[in-house]
């Protein structure tokens, strides 16, 4: 029923409400409201009690707050307020597609309301409900046709929907509306000419773009934009040599941008005096000591011409230095400093270390660390050297001893952190970072507040690798949480960069949002849960009391006894460990965990806590982990891993369709890829294996199934697929398990095939033979102690420095061998940090 108008006391009193609102006076606000509302015949006015609940809101009363706001909108369901204050409920919420809803009902019964429409854009844009955008934006011009944001508003809905013809005429038209005299320089007419701009080159108007830079320029305020920007179109319009001029200049200028070397790269014409001209630039490099000089070069080493070029220059310098101190014997001048053989011996171990010949770079930087042993740069490489060999511990030990040179430099606190973590030695990476994080709080809860993900990435894949799936999960979490915030922080853009005309930032601000969860960091926390709640599906974590139960009944008494008396140790010890933690945690975060909590709460309510226990026993980890593959199929679609996660965990979940979408899109994007192998091998098993399939559903999986395996059995498609790729170790490996899948009395064979170290296979490295002997130790190939044994030796000869080939000398040293408790990351040990 409609409420009662009310008359001018209490209209009065109302109007005083929304001003308390909008001032945030909202204990204030509260007391108007309950003047009204103590009066008999407004007790059920739905307005005011609309609005009680939405003050009631802002000092974190939920409940009660959904509460007076329904209660009112049943009240009164035709006052755009009520409808408008659920909305903002709503939003409060994240509940933005509810938030739509409750506007336009609101603006069906006032549809000219400004402050309704406003909102409705910024939900829409925050959706990306663009056509929607677009549609509001025309109607807020339409009521304010004098606004400068009305007419942005409206232009870059046009831009955002790729009309670009549409976005530049209103542009224009809003454009000659300003008056701006010719020879004054105003900032927000200057952001307007550039997004004008920018608007064109998206539109491939390279030659009207050039134009139109070229007649605005002195009123421009961003000098350098324009300098950029008719480089770039000069490029595409093939006036190279002018654009040559113009990046020649923009260098000049500023050295150390990498783009405005492309540029003139692209405008020069290639030249054939490559070894002149290294041998030039080598010489002055080395003779000033510059430490970046192999970054810089690294670009070329696709080349094996160039880096041959590059190896004999270099040697024959460190040949030269050491007999006679200068670049070549056959020369006469100035004598080189003794600095000058240090850098040519510490560009050699980069050299060494990037062709794989691990031996001859620690040659090389062991002499330039006799030579200075107080330079960082020498120990930082050497810590390098051994990671790309695959000693975690010993590259983590020399990254230690590189920090120490110096504790106050960040950034190689953060790498030594990195190290220590990639050689799982979480709490020492957390003392390590707690050098430089807040006083007063963990190491832990600092990084996760400055949204330091390289951390909390590392962190879960080390706990991971340790078997602790509930604090990997934990961290994995923090991440996700992490990304959330970022996509919910562009909302308070949308109306303040109209305001200020930034514009450009702006439309880069939303295309970034549109793709933030293609991030790289996002992308290794998702693949962690996924790989962890897989795990977790298969084997469950049990109650531990039942599993003691169980284990005791094997046990005799002297064991049962010895294992009890052990077993008390272990929980005094850990109990012990617990209060002291929980003393020292209650010390340092009461009073700041209380304040922050205080905060979140009021702007958004109480966030459920991460607890590691919790987390790795969910009911059902196999839904916890689709939620973490939804944003990777929609952004990361190309990347074939992608697809080979969805398929394992629609694999478990017995969705046949989706698993023949994710093998379908892997297959387009690599078709022989080794683990595509497998899952394909799997699903076509897992189908023959279903009698039971509905008819229509079988009919596709077999006519699309046909075209991957074309007449072949499963046999005879791995034989094939082993064959095709006889000089890979990886796919050997994948074919070989598949072969013991099919058939488990193969196992010898299937042995042998993935252990070949002949010399035909053309990817004998650390990361492929880790692949293998991980492999060897999971079960994937049944028990096979004595081969994995003989393959540790003859990969131990191979590469005597990496630390899973080592020999075990005691039982200590043989967890070092020890199967990872999940799916190991394999680009550990090749990828740079």
């Amino acid at each position: 029923m409609p409420s009662v108008p009310l008359p001018p006391k209490e209209s009065n009193l109302f109007k005083r409400i929304l001003k308390c609102y909008e001032q945030k006076q909202y204990k204030n606000g509260l007391k108007f409201c309950k003047m009204i509302l103590s009066n008999p015949k407004f007790a059920e006015h739905g307005e005011t009690l609309a609005m009680k609940g939405l003050t009631l809101n802002c000092l974190g009363k939920k409940e009660e707050a959904y509460e007076f706001v329904r209660k009112g909108l049943r009240n009164d369901v035709k006052s755009h307020v009520c409808w408008h204050v659920y909305g903002l409920l709503q939003r409060s919420d994240k509940k933005y597609d509810e938030a739509i809803k409750c506007y336009r009902n609101a603006l069906k019964l006032d549809k000219d309301n400004l402050q309704i429409l406003r909102d409705l854009s910024l939900l829409q844009i925050q959706m990306r409900d663009l056509e929607g955008y677009r549609e509001t934006r025309y109607q807020l011009l339409q009521l304010r046709p004098t606004q400068r944001a009305s007419w942005i508003g409206y232009a870059i809905a046009y831009h955002l929907l790729k009309d670009y013809d549409m976005a530049l005429k209103l542009l224009e038209e809003f454009r000659k509306t300003q008056q701006i005299p010719p020879n004054k320089i105003d900032y927000e007419y200057s952001e307007l000419i550039l997004y004008q701009n920018q608007v064109m080159r998206e539109a491939d108007l390279f030659q009207e773009s050039l134009e139109h830079i070229e007649t605005y320029e002195k009123q421009i305020c961003d000098k350098l934009i324009v300098e950029e920007i008719k480089g770039e179109m000069l490029l595409k319009l093939g006036r190279l040599k002018e654009a040559g001029e113009v990046y020649k200049e923009l260098i000049e200028r500023n050295a150390e941008n990498w783009h405005y070397y492309e540029g003139l790269e692209k405008a020069l014409q290639p030249s054939e005096k490559f070894r002149e001209l290294m041998d030039k630039f080598l010489r002055v490099n080395f003779s000033k000591g510059c430490p970046p000089l192999f970054t810089t070069l690294k670009s070329l080493y696709y080349n094996p011409e160039k880096v041959s070029t590059i190896q004999e220059l270099v040697t024959g310098y460190e040949a030269s230095l050491k007999t006679c101190d200068l670049f070549s014997t056959c020369e006469n001048g100035e004598k080189e400093p003794p600095t000058t053989l240090l850098w040519v011996r510490y560009f050699l171990a980069q050299h060494f270390d990037k062709l794989g010949q691990c031996s001859l770079a620690l040659d090389y930087i062991n002499a330039a660390i006799a030579s200075t042993p107080t330079l960082i740069e020498l120990f930082y490489l050497k810590a390098k050297i051994y990671k790309h060999v695959g000693n975690l511990k010993e590259a983590a030990k020399w990254m230690d001893e590189a920090q120490s040179l110096d504790t106050a430099d960040r950034f190689i606190n953060s790498k030594c952190a990195k190290y220590m973590l990639r050689a799982n030695m979480v709490k020492d990476a957390e003392e390590m970072c707690s050098k430089f994080t807040r006083e007063g709080t963990s190491a832990m809860e600092n990084l996760n507040e400055m949204q330091c993900m390289w951390f909390q990435t590392e962190c879960a894949a080390a706990y991971q690798r340790l078997g602790k799936y509930g604090d990997a999960l934990k961290k994995c979490h923090e991440v996700e949480r992490h990304f959330f915030e970022i996509t919910d922080d562009q909302f308070d853009f949308h109306t303040y960069c109209m305001r200020k005309m930034t514009l450009r930032a702006y439309v880069d601000l939303l295309r970034l949002e549109d793709v933030l969860r293609k991030h790289a960091f996002y992308f290794k926390a998702a693949r962690s849960a996924i790989e962890i709640y897989l795990k977790l599906h298969d084997n469950p974590l049990t109650n531990e009391s039942k599993e003691q139960e169980v284990n005791s009944e094997n046990l005799s008494a002297k064991e049962l006894k010895k294992m009890l008396s052990k077993q008390r140790r272990a929980q005094k010890k850990a109990k012990l460990e617990e209060e002291r933690k929980h003393a020292e945690r209650e010390r340092q975060q009461k009073n700041q965990k209380k304040k922050r909590d205080e905060e979140e709460e009021e702007t958004s309510g109480p966030r459920e806590e991460l607890v590691p226990e919790k987390l790795e026993r969910v009911e059902n980890p196999l839904e916890e982990a689709i939620k973490f593959l939804i944003p990777l199929k929609n952004l990361i679609g190309d990347d074939i891993e992608t697809h080979l996660l969805a398929f394992e965990i629609y694999f478990r979940k017995g969705k046949f369709l989706l698993m023949l979408q994710s093998v379908k899109r892997a297959f387009a994007i690599n078709s022989n890829n080794p683990w595509l192998h497998e899952c394909l091998i799997k699903f076509s098993k897992a189908v023959s294996d279903h009698s039971n399939l509905p008819e229509i559903v079988s009919k596709v999986l077999t006519q699309e199934m046909q075209k991957i395996f074309v007449n072949k059995n499963l046999e005879s498609f791995n034989e094939e697929f082993l064959k095709h790729n006889a000089t890979s170790i990886q796919h050997q490996l994948s074919g070989a398990k598949m072969m013991y899948f099919l058939d488990k009395s193969r196992q010898e064979k299937a042995i042998a095939v993935a252990t070949r170290l002949d010399k035909n296979m053309r990817d004998k490295n650390v990361k492929t033979l880790t692949k293998v002997f991980e492999a060897l130790l999971d079960g994937s190939f049944g028990s096979c102690h004595t081969q994995c044994e003989e393959y540790q030796a003859a990969c131990h000869k191979l590469f005597p420095f990496t630390s899973a080939f080592m020999p075990a000398t005691n039982e200590d040293d043989s967890s070092i061998a020890s199967v990872n408790h999940t799916a190991i990351n394999h680009d550990l040990l090749s990828n740079e940090i």
